[in-house]
């Protein structure tokens, strides 16, 4: 990564969880974004880890330096993308899920969940795990560098199932966009479950309730 990493947030209600959540925030965020969430689903088996993406210079933003799992060049799906910062963030990661595993939290009982790059670093990274994931929490994103996911996915991630969800009115990452993305997952055999809510670039009341029932169902059965 481009800075130094600081330690993630944990938030855990129990000294043994049984399962853990790999939370990831959106460009210019920190960690602490979603731990109001995190509270609010009341999973108290369940360990959120929430990393801070480093500080690094976004060119999209004329180079003002934030927080940011990789850089970006504009929005659309015709800009380039860094790839390279894409791997990087990849592979801290696979760190963090490493740990987990260290700790006792096997990848079956292991969601990464990302909003907005975020999601897009969560996607990513769990489509190439060669053991799978319990599931991804794909939020208000997009599926990075699309055109080498069918070389790249493992065979193994195919048995992750992946909860997707989008606001109708997000003028930051388009539901065009994002519904390009889910057509990519579908066409390459991935278990997706859609929704689409009545919102702008953000987290909606009824969502949180859904994640609720989708972690619920893969983590706690």
């Amino acid at each position: 990564m481009p800075t130094a990493i600081e330690s993630p947030i944990e938030i855990c209600q129990t000294d043994n969880p049984t399962a853990s959540v790999i939370w990831l925030h959106g460009l210019g965020a920190d960690g602490h974004d979603f731990a109001p969430v995190a509270e609010m689903l009341k999973l108290p088996s369940i360990r959120f880890v929430l990393p801070h993406a480093p500080f690094q210079k976004i060119t999209m933003n004329n180079g003002y330096e934030m927080r940011a799992w990789y850089d970006l060049f504009g929005l659309n799906s015709s800009h380039p993308q860094d790839e390279a910062g894409i791997e990087i963030s990849r592979a801290y990661i696979e760190s963090l899920i490493a740990q987990e595993n260290q700790r006792g939290i096997a990848n079956s009982n292991i969601v990464l969940a990302g909003f907005s790059q975020g999601g897009a670093i969560a996607l990513h990274t769990a489509l190439r795990q060669k053991q799978a994931l319990a599931g991804v929490l794909a939020l208000s994103t997009y599926l990075p560098l699309q055109a080498k996911l069918a070389t790249q996915k493992t065979t193994e991630s195919l048995n992750t199932p992946i909860f997707m969800a989008h606001g109708s009115f997000d003028e930051v990452i388009t539901l065009e966009r994002c519904k390009q993305s889910l057509t990519v997952l579908q066409e390459n055999a991935y278990q997706i479950e859609w929704h689409e809510y009545p919102m702008a670039h953000s987290v909606h009341p009824q969502e949180i309730n859904d994640i609720r029932l989708f972690l619920q169902a893969v983590l706690i059965g």
